[in-house]
């Protein structure tokens, strides 16, 4: 029989663990893992109850039973307007379990903000006004003076053609429709070894002025397209080269013929004597993409790259107007007949009409997706053509201040816009899609693709007489268009 003395059990077992431990049979941890039993039917009892009260807000909500406000408040909330097979019951039903989870306010608050967004929006579209020199005001009156004159004109002859019977106006235009459609290549001539830029009518239509990125302006006989003169004195792609409104007419050969603009900020004045300019027009540190003379003469007005376009007396010899209002560059630039508006096109998509009487935006364009790269103003006052990178042409009317009509005219970038002179009955583009295209005025239809270039058309004009177009391409050549009979 064991005699030895037996240790109490809760001893031994302490001694036995402390020997197990000591071992490493036995690990021993001092990390504390909770059971969360409680906390876990705690937290699904809370849900629960959640659901009860979002259920509860939801019978009590007040929701328009008209289907037309629950559709624009799902449309606020950033929800589908309808689902597949759903009824206006279901979808009240799905607005009030929405509103229950995310809560009332949500919506109101996404109301407010849709009411300030116009007003965010339209502050910054605010147009910045400059005080201009005491010549500003000189220059007003005599415009006022000027356009109240044309407008008397242009009126009277409005009500002329109102008059007419319906039959001739019909003839007419069924004629120039016909001509238009019978419209081919009459001459194509290599204008430089860069490609070339632009291409313009002198007011006569007896010669053609071309501009090239060799920097190079060239004079053409029209329609025979021989080289008459090469106007040197750009550095630089020259971006656009006009003629005076009055050249070719009534002005000497030693007045100001020609004015044109560099990509290197050059502005210069030319007449049919020298082949250097015989002035320049200083003030542009940027880039000049176009420049344009008011239908008076009197007037230069440039385009430039620093979001502004100016505006400069030449008679006073002064720039009387540095106008800001464009978010980027302004590419385009174009004067109304009566020489009271001039609109304006810029790479922010956006277009502006300007009371050059009084200094201010009357008329804001919106609705071009990209650049506007080209501009013209109807021979009736009241119509405007804007070409834009996003491929269309849109019809803007002054008296209705909305776009009434919109030209999928091409498939690439329009590059220029241009109405013909006199009534106005058709309109030419020109397009980085290797074609000019023809439209008919009032029904927009097309009525001819003149196909020929090789690049991309880079700008077309129209001849004064109506008998010629003009386009000009990346391909190095202009070539001249007209009908056959």
């Amino acid at each position: 029989m064991d005699r030895r003395p037996r240790l109490p059990s809760a001893l031994n077992d302490s001694e036995s663990i402390r020997v197990a431990v000591k071992s490493g049979n036995i690990n021993i941890s001092n990390d504390y893992i909770p059971l969360n039993v409680e906390d876990a039917l705690s937290r699904e009892k809370k849900i629960g109850l959640e659901e009860i009260e979002r259920k509860r807000r939801a019978r009590l909500m007040n929701v328009s039973t008209d289907d037309d406000d629950v559709k624009k408040d799902l449309r606020t909330v950033g929800e589908p307007i309808c689902l597949f097979g759903e009824g206006p019951a279901d979808r009240r039903h799905r607005l009030k379990d929405i509103l229950s989870r995310i809560g009332i306010d949500a919506l109101l608050r996404k109301e407010f903000n849709e009411q300030q967004k116009p007003i965010a929006d339209k502050e910054q579209e605010a147009t910045w006004y400059h005080e201009g020199p005491p010549s500003l005001e000189i220059s007003r009156q005599w415009i006022l003076t000027y356009s109240l004159a044309q407008a008397k004109e242009r009126l009277a002859e409005a009500r002329r053609v109102r008059d007419l019977p319906n039959s001739v106006k019909l003839a007419k235009r069924q004629e120039l429709q016909k001509r238009l459609q019978a419209t081919n290549i009459c001459s194509s001539q290599v204008g430089d070894a860069r490609p070339i830029s632009y291409v313009q009518f002198s007011p006569n239509s007896k010669i053609i002025a071309t501009a090239s990125w060799s920097g190079l302006i060239k004079l053409w006989s029209a329609p025979e397209c021989k080289l008459l003169k090469t106007l040197r004195g750009h550095n630089n792609n020259v971006g656009s080269v006009v003629f005076h409104p009055k050249s070719t007419i009534n002005l000497e050969e030693e007045a100001c013929q020609i004015a044109s603009c560099g990509a290197d900020g050059s502005v210069k004045l030319w007449n049919f004597v020298s082949e250097e300019p015989i002035a320049d027009v200083p003030g542009h540190a940027t880039r000049v993409s176009r420049v344009a003379y008011h239908p008076s003469g009197r007037f230069l007005a440039t385009c430039c790259f620093d979001s502004s376009w100016r505006f400069w007396d030449l008679e006073q010899q002064e720039e009387v107007l540095h106008q800001e209002g464009h978010s980027k560059a302004v590419y385009c630039l174009a004067f109304q007949c009566d020489g009271s508006l001039a609109i304006t096109g810029g790479m922010d998509s956006f277009g502006r009409i300007w009371d050059l009487r009084t200094g201010r935006c009357i008329m804001f364009l919106e609705g071009h997706l990209k650049s506007i790269l080209g501009v013209d103003c109807s021979p009736n006052g009241f119509q405007v053509v804007t070409g834009s990178e996003d491929n269309t042409c849109r019809i803007w009317d002054i008296r209705q201040r909305s776009c009434i009509y919109t030209l999928p005219a091409h498939t690439n970038l329009v590059s220029g816009v241009k109405y013909q002179p006199g009534d106005g009955t058709f309109i030419a583009t020109s397009s980085y899609d290797n074609t000019a295209k023809l439209w008919l005025s009032g029904t927009w239809q097309p009525l001819k693709t003149l196909k020929g270039h090789d690049g991309r058309v880079m700008c077309a004009d129209i001849s004064s007489d109506s008998q010629y177009i003009a386009t000009s391409s990346f391909d190095r050549t202009f070539k001249l268009w007209g009908c056959d009979e």
